[in-house]
């Protein structure tokens, strides 16, 4: 299992689907190449949402390798499943007119939120667990030094004019850069809803999401020295995707 709580969870929702679909097979018809057709039959029943359609693919395959790896299956024939959903938000970016017109709107709390962000790069799981006894002095200034949870990198993130507002602005008693409303901590799911409720009524695109602020913080790190060597180890990104 990942660490991740909403992986977790993932997993053993479309496990257990898996498993109630298949209960009455022999585990032995996935050595069978026709069983292929079984398995996208079944994701078959989420044809409506690509998305969905395409998790299920995904977390059938992982269930099938399990079975290999453990010798439950000498081997299975749903590799490379087709997929149905694609996507590309490269470009999608919080430019500076949407962030103008979400804080317009939005409570301060919420507003730290996007700020923070747009200035790291974080995914929404590492930016709730800023804090301040990771705030380190360099010569240039300051910076934020965070071990990410997915890709467990150690990253060094330059802290930006705006970063450094939000940073004086916390309360001298607050461990977290980012809390909510009552000055409790933020899950990721919380964040991230904080931020599209008011991106909502700030009338702004419903493309936007927080995890579109990686693009943006991408270019503000170019700007404020870092390579794109770091910066493309720091999203878990290549260098070249990193340069365009």
């Amino acid at each position: 299992m990942p660490k991740g709580d909403r992986s977790q969870a993932d997993i053993r929702t479309w496990g257990l689907r898996f498993a109630e679909h298949f209960k009455d097979a022999p585990v032995a018809i996935f050595e069978d190449r026709r069983s292929r057709s079984d398995v996208n039959a079944w994701r078959a029943l989420w044809r409506h949402s690509p998305k969905q359609h395409d998790t299920a693919g995904v977390h059938a395959v992982r269930i099938l390798n399990w079975a290999v790896q453990e010798g439950r299956l000498s081997e299975h024939h749903c590799h490379k499943l087709r997929r149905l959903y694609e996507v590309d938000r490269s470009e999608i970016v919080w430019t500076p007119a949407d962030r103008e017109a979400f804080n317009a709107v939005a409570p301060e709390w919420v507003r730290r939120i996007l700020c923070a962000a747009c200035e790291t790069g974080l995914r929404p799981a590492d930016l709730i667990k800023i804090n301040m006894g990771q705030i380190e002095k360099t010569p240039q200034g300051r910076r934020l030094r965070v071990r990410t949870n997915k890709s467990k990198r150690l990253a060094h993130i330059p802290v930006t004019p705006a970063l450094a507002e939000v940073i004086d602005q916390t309360p001298k008693d607050q461990l977290l850069i980012l809390t909510n409303a009552g000055g409790t901590p933020l899950t990721a799911h919380r964040a991230s809803e904080g931020v599209r409720q008011w991106r909502d009524k700030a009338k702004l695109s419903d493309d936007l999401r927080l995890y579109d602020t990686r693009g943006t913080a991408a270019t503000r790190l170019l700007n404020a020295g870092l390579s794109l060597a770091r910066i493309a180890n720091h999203m878990g990104w290549s260098v070249r995707f990193a340069a365009n």
